[in-house]
C-alpha cells in the first residue's frame, strides 16, 4: 500500500474570468448601499418582472384551459381526425408543448431584456 504526502496543500480554485471593467461605479454601489433611489430602481425591475411572469402565465391558462372549453363547446370538433389521431388528443398532447416551449423562450427573452434595460438605466445614473 502506497502512503499518501499530506504535507503539501493545493488550492484548488475555478476559471479565471475576466473582470468587468468598472464594476463599482456608482449605480452599482447605490444599490448595494440601499439608498432610496436603489430601492426605487430595485421595485421597477421586480414589478416589470411581475408584470411579465403573471402575463405569460395568464397566456398559458388561457391557450391550456381554452382548448377544453372549445371542445366542450363545439362537440363536433371532437370527432375530427387527422392521421388517425382525434384532435383533442393531437391539440392537448402534440401541439401544446410546441406552444409552452414557444411561450417559455418569449418569457426568457422579455426578463433578459428587462435586465438589460434595468443595468443601462443604473449604468447611466
Amino acid at each position: 500500500m502506497r502512503e499518501i504526502d499530506r504535507s503539501r496543500r493545493v488550492v484548488v480554485t475555478g476559471p479565471r474570468t475576466r473582470a468587468v471593467p468598472g464594476a463599482t461605479q456608482r449605480g452599482v454601489l447605490d444599490l448595494d448601499e440601499q439608498t432610496t433611489i436603489g430601492e426605487v430602481y430595485l421595485r421597477s425591475l421586480i414589478r416589470t418582472q411581475l408584470r411579465l411572469a403573471l402575463t405569460v402565465c395568464a397566456a398559458v391558462v388561457l391557450v391550456g384551459g381554452g382548448l377544453p372549453l372549445v371542445f366542450l363547446l363545439w362537440p363536433e370538433a371532437r370527432t375530427y381526425q387527422i392521421a388517425g389521431l382525434q384532435l383533442p388528443w393531437l391539440a392537448l398532447g402534440l401541439l401544446a408543448y410546441p406552444a409552452l416551449l414557444a411561450g417559455g423562450w418569449t418569457y426568457v427573452r422579455a426578463a433578459e431584456r428587462n435586465e438589460s434595460k434595468f443595468i443601462a438605466l443604473v449604468e447611466r445614473r
